[in-house]
């Protein structure tokens, strides 16, 4: 009988061998995974805002006479402001059921504040109005002197003026047109959006 022997050039032979029918099966099976995977469909919130625009909350804006309020503590006709508030108030505002008489430009040397005068309001906290024509957006969706506006299905920043402002809310007077959709969503400048009022 002979003797078989195996040398150790044909063990690496074979064990290259397989070692590279095993890599060939796993790029084929890969490849089919891939192709299996294309052929569903699977959502992903991420590459569906991409192609269709992230979802964003909006206001749609109108011109026409507004009211912005600021706050006023009145004690006998009389109410304190500090000075940097005091630009907010001029005479002949509504106040409740009365109106501003007077507003000192100079400082009270007592309070070290500026004195409103008033006439016909009750003593307590009121809301001196502000009227003016223009559009109102809420202060947050403000950026220094531009709004965000939707334009295209895009996100644009858009220069505006604005007149005055309260807690709650800017005047535009200039800078929207009836019908701009003012975005409330944080975004950024020229990113595809979709809106949801």
């Amino acid at each position: 009988m002979k003797k078989v022997t195996v040398s150790k050039l044909n063990i690496k032979k074979i064990l290259s061998i397989i070692c590279i029918a095993c890599l060939i099966s796993w790029v084929v099976f890969r490849f089919a995974a891939i192709g299996a995977e294309r052929g569903r469909y699977v959502f992903n919130p991420s590459r569906y805002d991409a192609e269709n625009g992230i979802p964003v909350e909006s206001i749609t804006v109108e011109k026409h006479q507004q009211v912005l309020k600021e706050p006023i503590a009145v004690n006998n006709n009389k109410a304190f402001v500090s000075g940097s508030r005091i630009g907010r108030f001029a005479a002949g505002q509504k106040v409740e059921n009365g109106k501003i008489v007077s507003v000192s430009k100079n400082l009270d040397l007592d309070t070290g504040m500026h004195v409103i005068k008033t006439k016909g309001v009750s003593d307590g906290l009121h809301y001196a109005e502000y009227q003016n024509v223009g559009y109102l957006v809420p202060v947050y969706a403000v950026k220094g002197d531009k709004v965000f506006v939707a334009k295209d299905g895009k996100a644009v920043l858009q220069d505006v003026t604005i007149i005055r402002q309260d807690a709650d809310n800017a005047l535009i007077t200039s800078g929207l047109n009836d019908g701009d959709d003012v975005i409330l969503s944080k975004v950024e400048d020229g990113q595809k959006i979709r809106l949801e009022k």
